[in-house]
């Protein structure tokens, strides 16, 4: 069905905004654009620095920025500039202090935008589409209905990361409002299946209520390993602007205590995800196939981490970190998802054909 349709295509696009943030950080290039919703005052922003100096006799429209010195300055109205700069017709740009052009981070930060800017298409379709639902699943309407405010929620929170010039809290919150965003989207695919689909899938499964509630304590795990994950970053980047970006043997040294609960908290978690997989194998509850998934994103998540602390940061290691991490709380919430126990029909439905 075509809601099913754009409803997939919004996760997929969901998962590539947490892709092209990841690769924002690696690159540190959060600053790229210092402004919002525009790049330097622009709907595509500039290639050469050149374009950011004062022109003489220039037109200039409300929203523009020029780079003076080390600061910024924003045009307050649309105005034609004179031959020489003159103060009374710039306002001083006070959200931060940040006034640098590289125009690779610029690009990097603009694509990250424009991903988030073309997300909102399949998921304004989306919502359209759910209309058919307003008789027979209401319910399914407005869980439907409620993304895209989420969205602009998560949207704004973006422009508060840029207006503070990449606070760690705010960059932490902004990446678990995209997992509550998925972890929606994943509960509007798992609930808008066919009956048919869902007789089978019942029938498939063994309801294991303690289960439930391991899944459960799971995602929260990770979710807190992701803050901690985070903090571990700010110091990281801390570091790199102490030290250079080429001395990264430096950037972990001397590790901090946030680390070391970090990497515990992860041998914890491991522990918890391989006994609820070995539960579902041994009450064949029937998440065989996802739970296989969640262990190879807990290896891979181990071995990125184990990677940059012992070999110095490898190239592209910090978003795929990130981006598996986002991979392992989606498939851990769809088994939470699948675990709950069935509606009596199809609990019943599920007796008969097993």
């Amino acid at each position: 069905m075509w809601y099913r349709r754009a409803l997939k295509i919004s996760i997929i696009f969901l998962y590539l905004i947490i892709v092209a943030g990841a690769v924002v950080r690696m690159t540190g290039s959060g600053m790229g654009c210092p402004d919002w919703p525009q790049c330097f005052g622009y709907l595509i922003p500039p290639t050469q620095e050149s374009e950011l100096q004062f022109k003489p006799n220039h037109n200039y429209e409300k929203g523009q920025v020029i780079i003076l010195g080390k600061s910024l300055r924003v045009a307050p109205t649309d105005f034609k500039s004179g031959p020489d700069y003159l103060e009374s017709n710039w306002n001083t740009y006070d959200k931060h202090d940040y006034a640098a052009f590289n125009v690779w981070h610029t690009w990097i930060e603009y694509i990250n935008r424009l991903v988030t800017a073309l997300a909102g298409i399949p998921m304004l379709l989306m919502v359209i589409l759910a209309f058919w639902y307003w008789k027979g699943r209401k319910w399914l309407f407005f869980g439907t209905f409620m993304v895209l405010p989420l969205m602009l929620f998560q949207a704004w929170l973006g422009k508060q990361v840029v207006d503070s010039n990449l606070l760690p809290v705010k960059i932490t919150i902004h990446m678990i409002a995209a997992l509550f965003i998925l972890a929606l989207l994943l509960f509007l695919w798992h609930t808008s299946q066919g009956k048919e689909e869902k007789r089978k899938q019942v029938a498939r499964m063994h309801y294991d209520p303690v289960l439930k509630h391991l899944i459960l304590i799971a995602i929260i795990g990770t979710l807190v390993q992701v803050a901690f994950g985070t903090q571990v970053r700010q110091y990281v980047d801390e570091r790199v602007a102490e030290v250079g970006y080429n001395a990264k043997s430096l950037w972990m040294e001397p590790a901090t205590l946030m680390f070391y609960v970090h990497r515990s908290f992860s041998i914890i978690l491991t522990i918890l995800n391989i006994y609820i997989y070995y539960r579902n194998r041994t009450l064949r509850s029937g998440h065989d196939k996802l739970l296989n998934w969640v262990l190879v994103f807990i290896g891979l998540e181990v071995f990125t981490g184990i990677l940059m602390y012992y070999v110095d940061f490898p190239f592209g290691t910090q978003p795929l970190h990130l981006v598996i991490a986002s991979l392992l709380f989606g498939a851990q919430f769809y088994v939470w998802l699948k675990s709950m126990k069935p509606s009596d029909d199809n609990y019943s439905q599920r007796l008969r054909v097993s």
